[in-house]
């Protein structure tokens, strides 16, 4: 039995995560900034009041799991607001910023002592991160984020391998959740077995690649 921890798991890929490693026997640690019925009847336990964006919620999170080991950490938390060249607005990009591209970096910062060797870091990103694959425009908080993010996940592979740690880029898929609105090809119960067999593959020998939830390798 591994311990696992989401963030973000209050709802949509988050909360399939959760329901989907506690039916395989998991132990398995929620963390949201508001729980809900969803996630306190999935049996995990729930870390609830963290903001991943701010100080006050990754001390929160650091206290609650201070003598918690972890196997796979997932960084899940979220947002999207849709933008575009007309509508581009400076704390919006900072707000996605904060959230998408900050909050697992400080998340996986104040839990590194959790980890130990062979424990594993995802990153649930977005293709539309991708630089190469960009074929559309707008989105410009929410990609550039993402774009930052896997970044982040690029040099946390390199901060980590030495310690046995593996980290791994994740796009999930165009996804039917709440922040697309509902639309989308997958749903989270296609997504989430897809991370999670992401994640069971993963090695250091593998470790730092950006993957589509299907398997197959996506563009920088």
């Amino acid at each position: 039995m591994a311990t696992i921890l989401i963030t973000g798991a209050n709802r949509g890929i988050g909360l399939e995560l959760v329901r989907q490693y506690q039916t395989r026997g998991d132990d398995v640690v929620g963390v949201c900034r508001s729980t809900n019925t969803h996630l306190d009847a999935s049996g995990a336990r729930v870390i609830d009041g963290v903001d991943v964006s701010t100080e006050a919620g990754i001390s929160r999170l650091s206290e609650a799991l201070r003598y918690t080991p972890i196997d796979v950490l997932i960084n899940n938390a979220g947002i999207l607001r849709p933008d575009t060249l007309n509508a581009v607005d400076a704390e919006n990009m900072l707000e996605h910023f904060r959230v998408n591209t900050l909050g697992p970096l400080l998340v996986t910062q104040a839990l590194v002592g959790n980890l130990r060797e062979g424990s594993k870091v995802g990153i649930v990103t977005s293709r539309v991160g991708s630089i190469e694959d960009n074929s559309s425009g707008n989105h410009y908080g929410y990609r550039t984020s993402k774009t930052a993010v896997n970044m982040v996940g690029t040099n946390l592979h390199h901060d980590l391998s030495p310690q046995g740690i593996a980290v791994l880029l994740l796009h999930p898929g165009h996804v039917q959740t709440d922040m697309t609105g509902g639309t989308g090809a997958t749903t989270p119960v296609e997504a989430a077995a897809g991370l999670i067999a992401r994640l069971d593959e993963l090695s250091l020998e593998t470790s730092g690649g950006f993957k589509h939830a299907e398997g197959y390798d996506l563009p920088w």
